[in-house]
């Protein structure tokens, strides 16, 4: 095998793994996933991702538990566990101290998204694909949105507020109002304190000064290439970067004066990671 079977390899484990991470994951279950061999999987695995599988299985999910926490305040701690898996609340809350150093009680009070997110910093290996590539005509749409500056890894503390004023405001009903996301740049490629995103849903109606910070603008009407992605919000970047590098020269198109966005179908913890619906928009000449 090529080193990139061996990646590919890994990646359906990956994916095996986000799909299934309701059921007993057995190390031989996942090994044969990948068609790898179970007496060299785990050696694999941990070479291509950085940890072991064993902890990837826990990070995914307590991710979820987390955002859980984080956004609905309304569920109770232990329900949260059940439904990660465990048998208890009191190996939940083991388990979640041992690997972020606070307690899921604590988190829901004040969540470190920072200390959090450093966590989440292994290799997951994406299978390359040709994107699909749809040329569409978006309309104008009215928005809210509340811009986060900062590091990247704060961005759930701006989320955390928007969903709030979401709440309590009943102006832009999640189950009514379309969910947005601006990215004015690249993360991976600008310094924390200059990173900007806006935070954004379709409203009903205006919105007068808030305490929230909260205003209202338009996405504009225009052309735009359009991806869809489907999982995990981290592994986007391939599809982006191949926008930009493959299709765009390709396609003879010119881009025009807006960020990038995005457009969530759907969201954590409200749905599984492995269901995340997301579109890509380019917007061009």
């Amino acid at each position: 095998m090529t080193q990139r079977d061996y990646s590919l390899s890994i990646t359906k484990a990956c994916a095996f793994i986000q799909e299934n991470l309701e059921k007993e994951l057995r190390l031989d279950l996942v090994a044969q996933a990948s068609n790898l061999s179970k007496f060299h999987f785990q050696r694999l695995f941990t070479l291509y991702t950085g940890i072991s599988p064993f902890s990837y299985i826990k990070l995914l999910r307590l991710k979820k538990a987390s955002y859980q926490l984080a956004l609905q305040k309304e569920i109770s701690i232990i329900d949260i566990a059940f439904e990660a898996g465990f048998e208890s609340q009191e190996a939940f809350t083991r388990a979640f101290k041992k690997t972020f150093s606070i307690t899921p009680k604590k988190f829901r009070e004040h969540p470190n998204w920072k200390t959090w997110s450093e966590k989440y910093q292994f290799n997951s290996p994406t299978q390359e694909e040709k994107v699909k590539v749809e040329v569409i005509d978006f309309n104008e749409t009215r928005i809210a949105y509340l811009k986060h500056t900062g590091s990247h890894h704060l961005l759930n503390e701006t989320v955390a507020k928007f969903i709030q004023w979401r709440k309590e405001t009943g102006l832009s009903p999640i189950n009514q109002c379309k969910t947005f996301g601006i990215a004015y740049c690249d993360p991976h490629t600008t310094e924390p304190e200059n990173f900007e995103f806006d935070v954004c849903s379709e409203t009903l109606k205006e919105i007068s000064k808030n305490d929230f910070g909260v205003k209202i603008k338009k996405i504009p009407q225009g052309k735009c290439a359009r991806v869809q992605h489907l999982g995990a919000h981290e592994q986007m970047d391939q599809k982006i970067y191949s926008l930009y590098r493959d299709w765009l020269p390709e396609s003879g198109e010119r881009l025009r004066d807006f960020p990038l966005f995005f457009h969530y179908h759907n969201v954590m913890p409200l749905v599984a990671e492995s269901e995340l619906i997301t579109d890509i928009y380019l917007p061009l000449e």
